[in-house]
């Protein structure tokens, strides 16, 4: 018998061109395991957001992959990305979501550390370690890459990664349009306060691509359109989520990285829509903002809305409303810890905050009315994958297999109508890193052509 390789075990678990991709990389333990080693600590990813650590002390305990990291400000204001794991016997030294503290000291046998990482107290050092160790070579484990972005922080732990900038190309653009202020200028967002976190039983990677633009499967949220409780209206009308972007030109775009998004061009006469028209002090903050927005960016730029998008391998956002950042954090080949964090203008009215904050939680979220059917519909795809039977077969990712467009509105390769290009290219990006591909592979500087034609 002719050994497997890893590469070609993956290349025939992914076949691009043909539009099939195995059942397995959903719910097999050892693919989810090689994941863990050869996607979360090559890839950039998203660790948490400035304002929620606004002061010297302030930290905020976060994951990378399947690592507790902690996210700190230290004495001199600068932001740090540490292991949360104690250099002696591996105790998370953090055991708190979030605070303000001079030291992280471990409970088990209370090693301590100054929260720019340093080692500063050992219990009876002088009796028992001085001589033997030097505290300086023990301090906390830091990323070797950490980068701030608008706000958001970023980190990975391949030394050799690419900048962030490169890393993010051109889906630059969509996310900044999620992660700017509404009346265009740039950056200025915040979080809300806290973050909303829940276990979903799917693979990860079902929800990020989810987010890539899968609005195939908008049947599953009919109930809530019909309902109405989408922010743009006529007063005294509900807001639907089918008709907020009715007359936009709807372009489907993916990234060499993997990245992929929705979003719209409306058109050249594009008005404000009237929105949140049961309060009038909202309503009236997003109708300056509209102008504002127009007369900053331009007609232009103005027309470019973005919708869902995400951000290889695990980070996906809303940019319009309800405006957020998610992290599908993996826990197991048929378990995902979401977060999910909301983000305003920091300077907006109080009001509008508070108004916002209800209206993202009644959208969005475990108990919210679109995320309890996306919930539903990954659990039970997971659920109807698990057999052996089942998983002879593979999933059907032929829709409109090699319609993309040689030019497009905006950059990157586009498509003009619904498209599972986007998950396509993303797989294709897994597949590299799975095979352990180099960085000019996965930033797509080899590729010839887009992933429908690809091998």
């Amino acid at each position: 018998m002719i050994p497997i390789t890893t590469e070609s075990r993956y290349n025939a678990l992914v076949k691009l061109r043909e539009g099939k991709i195995s059942r397995e990389i959903f719910s097999d333990k050892e693919i989810f395991e090689e994941e863990l080693e050869k996607v979360f600590t090559r890839a950039w990813l998203f660790v948490g957001h400035e304002s929620q650590i606004p002061n010297p002390g302030d930290f905020f305990t976060s994951r990378m992959g399947a690592e507790s990291v902690i996210l700190a400000r230290d004495k001199k204001k600068k932001v740090h990305v540490f292991l949360n794991s104690c250099r002696h016997r591996g105790m998370k030294v953090c055991q708190y979501d979030h605070g303000n503290t001079q030291l992280f000291t471990c409970p088990y046998h209370s090693w301590s550390y100054t929260t720019d990482g340093k080692l500063f107290g050992v219990p009876q050092f002088k009796q028992l370690y001085e001589g033997c160790m030097e505290k300086e070579e023990w301090s906390l484990i830091e990323v070797p890459k950490m980068e701030i972005y608008k706000g958001t922080v970023w980190a990975t732990w391949d030394k050799d990664a690419p900048d962030l900038l490169t890393y993010l190309g051109d889906a630059k653009t969509h996310l900044d349009l999620a992660l700017d202020c509404r009346d265009g200028r740039e950056g200025g967002s915040e979080v809300l306060f806290g973050v909303h976190k829940w276990i979903i039983p799917c693979n990860w990677k079902f929800a990020a691509e989810n987010f890539l633009g899968d609005t195939y499967h908008n049947v599953s949220h009919r109930s809530v359109d019909l309902i109405g409780i989408g922010p743009s209206a006529e007063a005294g009308v509900k807001g639907r989520r089918d008709n907020e972007m009715e007359k936009a030109q709807h372009v489907w775009v993916n990234f060499p990285a993997g990245h992929g998004v929705h979003s719209a061009i409306m058109p050249q006469d594009w008005e404000f829509l009237n929105t949140y028209q049961n309060n009038p002090v909202v309503a009236e903050y997003f109708r300056e903002a509209h102008a504002k927005r127009k007369e900053r960016l331009g007609a232009e730029k103005h027309r470019l809305i973005p919708f869902v998008g995400t951000i290889y391998p695990n980070v996906s956002f809303h940019g319009n409303q309800p405006r957020n950042l998610c992290v599908w954090h993996p826990h197991g080949p048929e378990h995902t810890e979401a977060w999910r964090f909301f983000l305003v203008d920091a300077d907006a009215p109080q009001e509008v905050k508070d108004f916002l904050r209800i209206y993202y939680m009644r959208y969005s979220g475990p108990a919210g009315m679109t995320e309890q059917d996306d919930m539903e519909n990954w659990n039970y795809a997971t659920a109807g994958s698990r057999g052996v039977v089942a998983r002879r077969y593979p999933f059907n990712y032929t829709q409109s297999l090699g319609k993309v467009e040689a030019t497009g509105p905006v950059a990157g390769n586009v498509s003009l109508q619904v498209s599972e290009e986007n998950p396509r290219q993303f797989y294709r990006r897994w597949r590299d890193y799975m095979n352990a591909a180099d960085w000019d592979t996965l930033l797509g500087r080899k590729d010839k052509e887009p992933a429908s034609f690809a091998e």
